[in-house]
Formats: structure tokens, C-alpha cells, sequence
């Protein structure tokens, strides 16, 4: 969970590595902003802001809806095959509440779609965007369900199938802002004062 106190020890004992591999690990997580290092306390898992989230995933919606109207253009048969393989994979991981896998599966649906443009940078830059992601689901709670979006996929497969390259990008920015909107990004703040204030 984000917050999480990463011991290099421990992650050595785990992993049967050395404490320098460990430390290397970490500095590259540190890098990916997927671990906060701190002078004299330690490796920490990131705890992204509340601006930090939304501008994740207004980034996610520019490059995504992008990204599927590009594909629309491309797309070939063999690729909406394995779309639909992978829908299925997600369907099966919902179903028998894997959900490791299933979260696993419907991050990647967003790395696959990127790979079959053929842009290696772009590829890269989602999918550092998609652990980003996660984390930030993991902490403000998501509440937009594994189902909702494996059907939103499927409506954007549907639209990648007619070539639709309108309709797959409306259907993208759709599904991002609605991921987003689930999240609790305004936590409720109990002002002290107030709460302790006698009432009467």
C-alpha cells in the first residue's frame, strides 16, 4: 500500500538478492516516482498527491484517445483477435475473483493497445503512466468496478473493429474520466475545531 516502509533487508531476504541489487531497485522505482527515497529514514512506497492523480490521468486521456484513433487507421484483424483474446482472459480473471490478475489484465489492455501502434516510446511512457495508476487507485480507493471497465474495453475493441476512430476515442476519454471520477480524490477532512467544539 502506498505509505509502506520498504526495508532493504527484508526485500533482500525475500527476493535471496544482495542489499545492493535491492538499493539499485529501489533507486530505479525512486526514478519511476513509484518509491520515495528520504535522507535517513528509508525507501517508502509513493504516496501520489491529489494533483499528482489528476494530472496522471488527464495525461492518460490525451495520449490514450489519441493513441486508438491512430490504431483505427492500422488495425489489422490478427490485432482485433487478440483483443478479443485478451477481453476474455479479463472476463475469465473477473469471474473467478483473481483479483491480482484481473487488475494485472485490465492495466494492460492500455499497454497492448499502445504496442500494437508500434511506438516503443509511447508503449513506455503508458505503461510507467499505468503503475502510476495503480498506485493511485490503491490510494484513494477506486470504486469503478473490474466490470465496468472490462465493458467499457469491450465497447472500445467493438469501435476499433469498425474502424470507428471518433467513436474509440470518445469511448477512451470516456472510460479514463470515468476510472478517474471513481477515485475519492477529495477526502473528507474533519476540521478539529469543529469536531470538538461543544454542541449546542
Amino acid at each position: 500500500m502506498p505509505g509502506t516502509k520498504l526495508s532493504e533487508q527484508k526485500l533482500a531476504d525475500i527476493f535471496e538478492v544482495s542489499r545492493t541489487l535491492v538499493r539499485q531497485a529501489l533507486n530505479q522505482l525512486s526514478r519511476d516516482r513509484l518509491v520515495t527515497l528520504e535522507p535517513a529514514r528509508g525507501a517508502f512506497v509513493a504516496m501520489p498527491s491529489v494533483d499528482e492523480a489528476r494530472q496522471v490521468f488527464e495525461v492518460r486521456g490525451m495520449l490514450e484517445s489519441a493513441l486508438v484513433r491512430q490504431l483505427c487507421a492500422r488495425i489489422t484483424d490478427r490485432q482485433i483477435a487478440e483483443l478479443r483474446t485478451h477481453l476474455r482472459d479479463e472476463a475469465a480473471a473477473i469471474a473467478r475473483t483473481d483479483v491480482a490478475g484481473r487488475t494485472r489484465l485490465l492495466a494492460d489492455f492500455h499497454a497492448v493497445l499502445a504496442r500494437m501502434l508500434g511506438n516503443e516510446v509511447l508503449a513506455q511512457l503508458l505503461v510507467d503512466l499505468l503503475s502510476r495508476s495503480s498506485l493511485i487507485a490503491l490510494m484513494y480507493q477506486s470504486s469503478h468496478s473490474a466490470e465496468h471497465s472490462l465493458e467499457e474495453h469491450v465497447q472500445i475493441v467493438d469501435a476499433l473493429e469498425k474502424r470507428d476512430s471518433r467513436l474509440a476515442a470518445k469511448l477512451m476519454e470516456h472510460h479514463i474520466s470515468a476510472v478517474e471520477k471513481n477515485l475519492r480524490l477529495d477526502p473528507h477532512t474533519v476540521d478539529l475545531s469543529a469536531a470538538l467544539r461543544p454542541q449546542g
